[in-house]
């Protein structure tokens, strides 16, 4: 590793004397610190620590590996191919604004580049996954000024876009997973299928899904999502290693039981029950990954109560009311608008005299 080092030192010095080089200082210095961390530290009396924020975003990429690895198993080699379009697409943006703003490159993207394919259909062509990560990255995150001042979840952006713009792509050709043997693993795409997925299956014919298919991911989906028990794993590590408040992802599960239990009870024919509620779709996904975003959720511990709360409500409702069979995107979508105006109005309560 001292040869790396020493590589990384003479290249940010050729890059303070070279005009050209200086240019890509950025790439450079993210480079440098993905694999040593940053050499900047607090002062005493605090504790001298080398982790940053690249680190902090490396244990939800950690976080996200058992459901990473579960969709290779479950849809084929394939996955590892969108992965690496939505890497590469996605991190020439994040690189093409670094440069030009002369700014370092912001290590949100390791996160937002392994999200945003885990939320898409096994069977997404490569060239949308290329469209989506880029327009997501633009106008999810980059056009209000790059990682943290971000209003939305880049990865949501993406989706979205989509989701509206090629809504037959993204809906209507599905892959049966593979659950024998070793899988996708020595395979490298699953048949597509014309059948819909469980909550499409509720929704226009009334259909259940067995709970157990459900939580091992023997089902219909998006890449990341149908291996539920990854994904809890996965978000408890988070809320253990204090990457994600607890506090949020509760409120969001505890609110979607609630609400679809009351719609089940008077609308039965709308509203599915509630443990098919939590165990269908991207919500466990998106509530232990995507919801949770520090930037984009409200900050407040009481916001974080009423955003869960929020989200549930939204989820459930466009789930049983609205043409679309999924409402987790658009919910976690209209929480990131309501975010500020949550934390405002808890902070207004909380601290009357501020106002004076």
């Amino acid at each position: 590793m001292k040869f790396l080092r020493d590589i990384f030192e003479n290249l940010n010095k050729l890059s303070e004397q070279n005009k050209l080089l200086k240019r890509f200082k950025p790439v450079i210095n993210a480079t440098d610190e993905f694999f040593f961390g940053t050499a900047q530290v607090t002062a005493l009396p605090h504790i001298v620590d080398h982790i940053d924020i690249k680190r902090f975003m490396s244990f939800v990429v950690i976080g996200l590996l058992p459901a990473t690895i579960a969709a290779v198993y479950l849809w084929g080699l394939r996955v590892l191919l969108v992965i690496a379009v939505s890497y590469i697409f996605g991190g020439l943006v994040e690189v093409a604004f670094a440069v030009v703003r002369k700014k370092e490159i912001h290590e949100g993207f390791l996160v937002t580049g392994l999200i945003f394919p885990l939320i898409l259909p096994p069977t997404v062509p490569l060239w949308m996954v290329a469209v989506g990560v880029m327009f997501g990255v633009i106008f999810g995150k980059e056009a209000f000024g790059g990682t943290g001042r971000n209003v939305f979840n880049a990865a949501i952006v993406g989706r979205i876009f989509l989701s509206v713009a090629f809504p037959q792509g993204m809906t209507v050709s599905w892959s049966q997973p593979f659950h024998q043997g070793l899988g996708g693993f020595l395979k490298f795409s699953a048949d597509a299928t014309t059948q819909a997925t469980p909550l499409a299956l509720f929704k226009n014919e009334k259909l259940f899904t067995g709970y157990l298919d459900l939580f091992l991911g023997n089902s219909l989906g998006c890449i990341g999502e149908t291996f539920r028990i990854g994904i809890i794993l996965g978000g408890l590590f988070l809320i253990l290693a204090k990457v994600s408040n607890w506090r949020l992802p509760l409120a969001a599960i505890l609110s979607v039981l609630f609400f679809s239990f009351l719609g089940n009870l008077f609308a039965a024919q709308k509203f599915a029950p509630p443990l098919f509620q939590i165990l269908n779709g991207g919500l466990l996904l998106g509530t232990f990954f995507m919801l949770t975003d520090p930037v984009t959720c409200p900050f407040t511990k009481a916001g974080k109560w009423l955003g869960g709360i929020m989200f549930g409500f939204l989820v459930v409702l466009i789930r049983g009311l609205s043409g679309y069979t999924e409402g987790v995107m658009f919910s976690i979508l209209l929480l990131n608008v309501f975010a500020p105006l949550i934390d405002h109005l808890v902070l207004d309560v909380k601290y009357p005299a501020l106002k004076k």
